[in-house]
């Protein structure tokens, strides 16, 4: 498999050089030559493949000759050593929960799967590889966590400061080791912005071997079409779900896509956004304006100008009218979402978080009109992790895991950087 950039102004690479880079030297994102198409056998034997074995064949075709097959088994197994269990909410909607992984979020799938190709593939680097990574909360914790201790690979995370939550804080500046945050003081869509200059300045890249774990790397965004998989194995009604995905930067999403492009039957996709709705708008209007980032309690939605929406775009060869009666677009307010806490809870004893409370809003308005179908939406974070919002709502504490309780006990590790791109430079050169 080969891999083009979406600016075409650069040459095409191997799964490797893509996951090794990050992205393209023009600035454009690595997209798939060819989508691969689910064989016939894979999709009779669906429900009945264990999880590492379907992972295996679902990311063989992207991988290639990369890695060899008994070391990409061994990648697979370790990436979805975990539940993801359906869960149903009410008669017509059922959550598909993705944080039962090491740091509680949907993310640890691909940094999981990433941080291993990475880490067999520096075996044969001359010198070390820097991931260097923007986070808009639950991404940072599942880097930090899936390259911890990675010989030869150092982490350098980017995160807004006080914009995070408290556990998500910890999750990404506690650990030490190689793993390094620096806590920017500004939005999300500023330190992603840092992160895409700094891929393209020679100054740095002839520094440092740097690659990015954000879902624009092929490596992280590409294991994410699993979840979608292993929705459809546990899925008990004849006809096909309509999916709702909480969309911030729109890598999950752009995944799910894809496996349906695959050949993976969805009747609908739901995009669930907060305030920052740019792309709900699009497929309401066909134009896409970049906005800045608006802080909602929803927060790693919080993204103005999401990158892998030109993935989407590149999916479906720009066709908006395509787009559009594929994926529904729907945006929910903070109040919205706290109400939908509060409802869900005390209407059927399950808690969500507040990102699947945006998704489950979305399916539930969608489905309204839709009685003879049923759908799922992807809780894709802890509730856990956002207390602050939680609580107030169902009047009670959330019980910490063990894991979450020792973690805050650790001593914040961060440092402060304005959001202006000398401040990144002088640090990544000075490393």
């Amino acid at each position: 498999m080969q891999y083009y950039s979406l600016k075409h102004q650069a040459p095409s690479v191997d799964f490797r050089a893509a996951t090794i880079a990050g992205q393209a030297p023009d600035g454009g994102l690595y997209f798939p030559e060819s989508i691969p198409k689910f064989s016939p056998e894979l999709l009779r034997t669906l429900k009945t493949l264990p999880k590492a074995e379907l992972a295996l064949q679902v990311m063989q075709p992207y991988v290639g000759d990369t890695i060899p097959t008994a070391e990409l088994a061994r990648i697979c197994a370790e990436t979805v050593d975990f539940p993801f269990p359906v869960v149903p909410v009410t008669e017509q909607i059922a959550a598909l929960e993705l944080f039962h992984g090491p740091t509680l979020a949907f993310k640890d799938v691909g940094a999981r799967f990433m941080s291993r190709c990475l880490g067999y593939f520096s075996r044969h680097q001359t010198r070390r590889v820097t991931v260097l990574v923007a986070t808009s909360g639950d991404t940072g914790g599942a880097v930090a966590n899936g390259f911890l201790g990675v010989e030869g690979v150092e982490v350098v995370i980017l995160y807004p400061s006080g914009k995070v939550s408290p556990v998500q804080e910890r999750q990404l500046t506690a650990l030490g080791q190689n793993i390094r945050a620096l806590e920017v003081q500004g939005d999300f869509d500023d330190c992603q912005q840092l992160v895409k200059q700094a891929f393209t300045d020679s100054a740095v890249t002839s520094h440092l071997t740097l690659t990015s774990a954000n879902s624009i790397n092929v490596a992280r965004w590409l294991p994410q079409q699993l979840y979608y998989l292993y929705a459809w194995q546990q899925w008990q009604h004849p006809e096909p779900p309509v999916v709702a995905v909480p969309s911030g930067n729109f890598g999950n999403l752009c995944a799910g896509l894809l496996a349906y492009v695959s050949g993976l039957p969805v009747r609908h996709f739901v995009a669930a956004c907060n305030a920052n709705d740019a792309v709900a708008t699009y497929l309401r209007t066909g134009d896409f304006t970049a906005r800045a980032a608006v802080a909602t309690l929803s927060n790693a939605m919080d993204v103005g100008n999401p990158s892998n929406f030109t993935r989407i775009l590149e999916l479906f060869a720009q066709n908006h009218t395509t787009i559009s009666q594929l994926i529904h677009g729907c945006s929910v307010s903070d109040q919205t979402t706290s109400a939908t806490i509060e409802q869900v809870y005390q209407q059927t004893g399950y808690l969500l978080d507040p990102h699947g409370a945006v998704a489950f809003q979305a399916l539930s308005e969608f489905l309204q009109t839709r009685p003879e179908q049923h759908g799922l939406f992807l809780e894709t974070a802890h509730p856990v992790k956002f207390p602050e919002v939680v609580e107030p709502l169902i009047g009670q504490a959330i019980a910490l895991p063990d894991s979450v309780h020792a973690l805050m006990q650790q001593p914040k590790r961060s440092t402060l950087l304005k959001p202006r791109y000398e401040a990144l430079r002088e640090y990544l050169l000075s490393s």
